[in-house]
């Protein structure tokens, strides 16, 4: 009979794994799911600046077949908080000068779920911040949502992808401590 016990090694197999033996894929996967979203949100940028058309009508690309997806604070949440747990499980495979970018990374992603986790509730319970129509995050008091969003992603994306260059080319004092083969230089 397997008890809660017995759970918690295969979690920790699985976090373990991920850090070192299949940091590579783990990264290669997140940065796709990271990529599409950023996608969305660039050809929502591209409709709205580029094409003329009106914020509700510029969806991104997914948005236009399904609409409920720009709408979603579910959705939106849901993303903001795979960033997160993304960010926080991959990060013990980074060494040196990497997890410090990565680290950046994560820090401005906590800011980022908590606005989306302050939509969600503004959503769920029709009470919005400052009496606004729609749920609105705190930046967005300063700043309009697609411009902010697309700012979000930016500033959670940059140092990101700065961890994973400096992640693949390690000094060499980074990669005697690295656990993982990422690294595209030999020791």
């Amino acid at each position: 009979m397997a008890s809660h016990s017995s759970a918690l090694p295969h979690r920790h197999d699985l976090i373990t794994s991920l850090n070192t033996d299949h940091h590579r894929l783990g990264l290669n996967v997140f940065l796709f799911i990271v990529l599409a979203h950023w996608a969305e949100h660039v050809a929502q940028a591209v409709q709205i600046y580029v094409m003329g058309w009106p914020v509700p009508e510029a969806r991104g690309v997914l948005g236009l077949p399904f609409p409920w997806l720009v709408t979603s604070e579910w959705m939106h949440y849901g993303y903001a908080l795979l960033m997160l747990v993304g960010l926080i499980v991959l990060r013990k495979g980074f060494t040196g000068r990497a997890l410090t970018w990565w680290t950046i990374s994560l820090g401005i992603q906590v800011w980022h779920h908590f606005e989306h986790l302050l939509l969600l509730l503004q959503a769920l319970t029709g009470v919005h911040l400052l009496g606004r129509p729609v749920p609105t995050s705190i930046i967005q008091l300063l700043v309009p949502r697609v411009e902010l969003h697309l700012f979000y992603n930016a500033v959670v994306f940059v140092p990101m992808v700065v961890a994973m260059v400096l992640h693949r080319r390690p000094r060499p004092d980074e990669q005697a401590r690295m656990n993982c083969s990422c690294a595209t230089v030999p020791a």
